[in-house]
């Protein structure tokens, strides 16, 4: 499958934003680890029709004027980490969940640690909302992006 490319900055750090045909992909952060998303090679493809409209979005939701993002997405990975990450969309704008509470709301109330390493293969960081979920006594815990911009993100949202 081919995928798309496009940088960007944001007040987080370079955001690589990437398409495939059915939508966006992934959002990778900077300093990524590597394979962390699996995707291949990437072309670059800044005119790209869902790049444009995602760049748009995040400029929208930095700026404070956007809480809720309507671009089409194509998650890839098992059916449980589609589930968690349909799962981390239903967290409200300025709201967090535990992965406990993930679990729970999956049916699975003993798969928080499962619920955790899917939540840390999240594609689609930011829109898919993994930094509103949170440790169980309220701590930031692991973030793609690092902690730092899991606080912003937060405090963004706060």
């Amino acid at each position: 499958m081919t995928h798309i490319a496009k940088t960007i900055w944001s007040p987080v750090g370079e955001l690589t934003l990437v398409a495939d045909a059915a939508g966006l992909a992934a959002i990778l952060w900077e300093n990524d680890r590597p394979g962390r998303v699996p995707l291949g090679p990437l072309r670059e493809g800044g005119d790209h029709p869902v790049l444009v409209e995602t760049e748009r979005q995040l400029g929208e939701y930095f700026a404070g004027a956007r809480r809720r993002f309507d671009v089409p997405l194509s998650f890839a990975g098992t059916d449980f980490q589609k589930r968690v990450w349909a799962a981390l969309l239903t967290i409200p704008f300025g709201e967090t969940r535990s992965y406990g509470e993930i679990a729970t709301q999956l049916g699975k109330p003993s798969a928080s640690r499962a619920v955790g390493a899917a939540n840390g293969r999240n594609p689609i960081s930011i829109i898919a909302p993994c930094h509103r979920v949170i440790g169980s006594g309220g701590q930031l815990t692991g973030f793609a992006g690092g902690l730092e911009a899991k606080k912003y993100l937060l405090e963004l949202e706060g």
